[in-house]
């Protein structure tokens, strides 16, 4: 049965804001980072996974928000995840680098790529950071939307867990693994962030605790059937058969081959560590700078033309057709709008 929660993001139209009490993003951010604090963090460490949780949160990504808070601070008490970790960069090839995460949060360790990222694409116009010895970083959305607010496109993968079947199979081997791109700012903005699981486990969990029954091709069984029943779920499907499946293991490749650490099939599920160890997640981050290409201006250009273009075309029902990045942002635009 699955059981970790989700580490992709599918790129579709965040569900309608939970029912119950509502709380000011700001009260949300506080209490996740006195919490964080307590566990061991560092204020401005806290500040930062608190407002990666809390900016996810707004954007729909419910199950990559403030719904992974319990769950880092079990890896922080377990020391799954390190409080006092000193990431430390282990190669260094100019504009590629590899970074050894010391056990820290999977976010903090992807805002520290992030960062490397942005500060070698100024100087060599591209720039990839690889990580090893990491634990799980939420969305990837929130590393390259990093980089695109600063002028570069991003594009981020990163291992996890096994619990996709490879097109054909039964047992799971891959990851979720997400790939999520991003480049510009505000409505200018191209932000994908999908998993290359045909759905996220969070929308099955989900289902399950309904007792709503799934779409058909999302899961199979133990058998290696589809099922539309949550509670045989088994093995989430990959997106598109054998397409999504090649993606998934691209997204290994790079993110746990590369970067020297363990494939999915050997990575321990969510809250099945070993105390004091790290679960070995990879992470790849990489960043380029268009002015390196087609220039700053030119690039600029080019996305307003690709995103106008894509936003008025002509729509084959009552709703528009929408860029990577769109449905989530004016998920964030409501949510505000309602404090």
């Amino acid at each position: 049965m699955i059981t970790e929660a989700p580490t992709g993001t599918p790129q579709a139209e965040p569900a309608p804001p939970a029912t119950g009490r509502t709380i000011h993003p700001r009260q949300a951010s506080a209490l996740a980072r006195e919490a964080l604090i307590a566990a061991g963090l560092p204020a401005e460490q806290a500040d930062q996974v608190a407002d990666a949780l809390v900016t996810t949160s707004l954007r729909g990504v419910d199950t990559h928000g403030l719904r992974l808070l319990p769950q880092y601070l079990a890896e922080l008490s377990t020391g799954v995840a390190r409080a006092a970790a000193q990431p430390t960069v282990v190669q260094d090839r100019g504009a590629g680098l590899l970074l050894d995460a010391d056990g820290s949060l999977g976010v903090l360790a992807g805002l520290s790529a992030a960062r490397l990222a942005a500060e070698r694409a100024a100087r060599y116009g591209v720039a990839a950071v690889g990580v090893r010895n990491s634990n799980h970083f939420g969305a990837a959305s929130v590393y390259t939307r990093t980089l695109a607010r600063t002028g570069l496109v991003g594009i981020a993968v990163t291992s996890a867990a096994s619990r996709v079947a490879p097109h054909g199979g039964v047992e799971p081997l891959f990851g979720t693994n997400p790939i999520s791109v991003a480049a510009g700012s505000g409505d200018e903005e191209f932000a994908l962030d999908m998993a290359t699981s045909q759905v996220c486990f969070g929308e099955v969990k989900q289902r399950r605790a309904e007792r709503r029954g799934l779409d058909g091709g999302w899961v199979t069984d133990r058998a290696g059937r589809p099922t539309r029943h949550p509670e045989e779920a088994y093995a989430l499907s990959p997106l598109g058969g054998y397409k999504g499946q090649g993606l998934a293991m691209a997204v290994t490749l790079l993110g746990a081959v590369l970067t020297g650490t363990a494939p999915d099939w050997r990575l321990s599920q969510v809250g099945e560590g070993s105390a004091g160890a790290s679960r070995g997640i990879g992470h790849l981050v990489l960043a380029m700078d268009p002015a390196a290409f087609t220039g700053a201006d030119s690039f600029a250009t080019g996305l307003t033309d690709l995103l106008t273009t894509v936003r008025t075309a002509t729509a084959a029902t009552d709703r528009p057709v929408l860029a990577p990045g769109d449905p989530q942002r004016a998920h964030e635009q409501r949510r505000e709008m309602t404090f």
